[in-house]
């Protein structure tokens, strides 16, 4: 069986340095047994995504920012656990979609997270989620999502 690591390659992902955080909190928590990454937003090496899904984003563009979200996810939690493969369980995506008041698409929006996690960590990668759109997002972003990952030591 291949790990999340070999998979990310198989993918032809690498990892960013994980984002630093811009206000008052921390990028990620471990309590217990879970890891608690706050909201990743839609970034590449090249800078931010930002943009309004059904205004000047279609819903390609708007997976794609979702898959940029879940990738920063997996760069905070490859920081925090130093291997990917101590995650035994994508628990929870909490989805955010800056989108115009007609554009409904936004579960879609977050599948482009969703399917990567199941694509990184097979049926551990099968979460429960909350997918939400918004008037605007920090920094005029695309999308935002956080996660919750169990976790072994």
């Amino acid at each position: 069986m291949s790990t999340p690591e070999a998979r990310l390659i198989n993918l032809g992902i690498t990892l960013p340095e994980p984002m630093k955080a811009v206000a008052n909190y921390v990028p990620f928590v471990i309590s217990g047994q879970h890891l608690f990454v706050s909201g990743q937003v839609s970034s590449t090496p090249d800078g931010l995504v930002t943009g309004r899904l059904g205004e000047t984003m279609d819903l390609p563009a708007g997976q794609e920012a979702a898959r940029r979200c879940g990738i920063n996810l997996l760069a905070q939690c490859k920081a925090a656990l130093g291997d990917l493969s101590k995650v035994s369980r994508v628990v929870k995506l909490g989805g955010f979609v800056n989108a115009h008041p007609l554009f409904t698409d936004i579960p879609q929006v977050i599948n482009g997270c969703s399917d990567l996690m199941v694509d990184v960590f097979g049926d551990a990668g099968r979460h429960a989620r909350s997918a939400v759109a918004c008037p605007t997002l920090p920094l005029g972003v695309a999308v935002e999502i956080d996660g919750i990952f169990e976790i072994t030591n």
